[in-house]
């Protein structure tokens, strides 16, 4: 693979504003970072298809874009597309590639042309002084479209709740886009639900719209009713070697097929997640911010039931078993007090 992974334009391409997802590459046969001129210098950055199967992102800048044929942009844009191999197919990586989301700088990665790649986008933004950053996902569970940030500050919850009154606040996993980009400038990942979804793409496009018309962030605390603020406690994989399934019982795990209606549902202590053959210890693992194991703390086995220990709230539980293996089994969240979040 070449070092020099990274693209850089001052134009769209011709046919951008028309291409499918999985046909991008044969226009843009790398990452690439497009810068675009507008009123306000401080350009608002916008990372897409980091996973190659989440197009909600393209959908919504390329429907901007259209909208804004002709015109001048209220404020300079820097988009970056990122896995356009991995978009050909129609995944979220290829075998073989690291998750685009996770070796930005702060990643406990390896160094690859990937990760020299982030940083170069990093090294090339922080000198453009953008105003913001967005980094628009999707999701294959039900989940309700809500914010994430890395940072606790005003400009952040401001920024988070111009999306959902819903936001997550994580430090784990690390290499995340928003979280290198919380170093340069306030920064805000977009949870838009599922891909094929069309009311993922008008909420991404009316949220990035607004982000593009604003002169400046509040500062001023925001209010209790604008904002719910929950915090990933932990993330949660199926441990190596163990088998695991929805729709058959003879593995190590089995998982119920609507497990992913717990999403942000608080769910008390003693819910069951699925049912377990091995009975010496739970057959996920829990890791903290910090990447320590805390499976003990929030789960136990309770005959050949996995249950939870103490009250919390899943996200990204999927029914996509490859998902699954490729990123995580779900995420756990505690509630933060108003108190925190008015103070910070």
């Amino acid at each position: 693979m070449n070092d020099q992974l990274l693209t850089q334009l001052d134009q769209l391409p011709d046919g951008f504003l028309t291409s499918h997802a999985q046909q991008l590459h044969s226009l843009l046969p790398h990452p690439t970072l497009i810068h675009l001129p507008g009123r306000l210098k401080n350009p608002l950055f916008v990372s897409i298809l980091l996973h190659g199967n989440e197009v909600t992102g393209l959908l919504a800048i390329q429907e901007l874009l259209k909208k804004q044929k002709g015109r001048e942009l209220p404020r300079a844009l820097s988009i970056f597309v990122g896995n356009v191999s991995a978009a050909r197919h129609n995944l979220r990586r290829l075998e073989g590639q690291p998750d685009y989301n996770r070796i930005w700088p702060g990643t406990t990665l390896n160094s690859s042309p990937e990760t020299k790649m982030a940083r170069q986008v990093c090294d090339e933004m922080s000198k453009r002084k953008p105003f913001a950053s967005i980094d628009v996902h999707n999701n294959t569970g039900l989940n309700p479209h809500y914010a994430c940030i890395n940072k606790l500050g005003q400009p952040f919850f401001h920024l988070a709740a111009l999306f959902s009154r819903t936001a997550v606040y994580f430090t784990y996993p690390k290499g995340v886009q928003s979280a290198a980009f919380a170093e340069i400038c306030p920064a805000v990942t977009l949870e838009c639900g599922k891909p094929d979804q069309k009311q993922g793409a008008e909420h991404a496009l009316e949220f990035i719209e607004s982000c593009l018309h604003l002169s400046e962030h509040p500062q001023h605390p925001i209010a209790h009713s604008d904002i719910e603020l929950f915090h990933t406690v932990a993330q949660v994989k199926i441990r190596e070697n163990c088998s695991f399934s929805y729709q058959q019982s003879d593995v190590d795990l089995a998982l119920d097929p609507d497990l992913d209606h717990m999403n942000f549902t608080e769910l008390p202590t003693g819910t069951v997640m699925g049912i377990s053959k091995n009975r010496s210890q739970p057959p996920v693992i829990a890791n903290n911010d910090d990447g320590e194991d805390v499976t003990e703390r929030y789960f136990n086995l309770k005959d050949n039931d996995l249950i939870i220990k103490k009250p919390l709230m899943p996200a990204m539980l999927t029914l996509d078993e490859r998902v699954i293996e490729q990123d995580c089994f779900c995420y756990l969240m505690e509630r933060m007090s108003y108190d925190l979040i008015k103070t910070a």
